[in-house]
């Protein structure tokens, strides 16, 4: 299997992809199941995906993305959407954790009332949507990457169109689109800043 390292460095923001190459909807599948499994609040799971896979639909994204070649290029686009309100989760997480005998009724309701609490602060329900899922949306590109994909993780769209032209429910915020597919050319290799100077040891 691939170490993890080489799929982390060997990851790239690909903008040009083959048109002709395909991704199945079980390997998509594949793909999600391993977004699914990145951390979350609460493991409340705060994201839904939203799939354009296939020319037709992806050409309908097209000028919501501002007319990105690589919107239509791409095998599919997933738009990577945070839930305002994941508090509703409760119950289908962890009941079957307390059937199980995983977790007590107890610590269900302390759990219970920590995750109401947050959610009555005005500037939670959005903020835990947008960390959340995008965890899920970086654990997506490395999987991706890991089976031999390339992906390019996109925040330049009209969310609002978006929202209107697909039925997206108030509960969803569109966070990013990620185009994933095979390149036709390479991403551009990228430099980051040295370490120290990004890290500060707290005294």
């Amino acid at each position: 299997m691939t170490e993890f390292f080489d799929v982390a460095l060997s990851r790239r923001s690909v903008k040009v992809y083959d048109p002709e190459a395909h991704i199945s909807q079980e390997e998509l599948t594949e793909l999600l199941e391993m977004a699914g499994r990145a951390p979350s609040a609460w493991n409340l799971q705060q994201w839904h995906f939203l799939i354009f896979h296939g020319k037709d639909v992806q050409e309908k994204l097209l000028p919501i993305a501002y007319n990105q070649q690589q919107i239509v290029d791409a095998s599919a686009v997933i738009c990577i959407m945070g839930d305002l309100q994941a508090n509703l989760n409760v119950d289908p997480v962890f009941d079957p954790q307390v059937e199980a005998n995983e977790m007590t009724p107890e610590l269900k309701e302390i759990l219970a009332g920590q995750i109401n609490g947050a959610y009555k602060r005005p500037e939670y329900p959005r903020d835990g949507a947008i960390l959340n899922s995008s965890l899920a949306a970086m654990q997506f590109m490395l999987a991706a990457r890991a089976k031999g994909y390339d992906t390019c993780p996109i925040g330049g769209f009209n969310a609002a169109s978006l929202i209107e032209e697909f039925n997206v429910p108030k509960r969803y915020l569109p966070t990013m689109l990620i185009t994933v597919g095979t390149a036709r050319q390479e991403g551009r290799p990228t430099d980051r800043l040295p370490i120290d100077k990004l890290v500060t040891y707290a005294k």
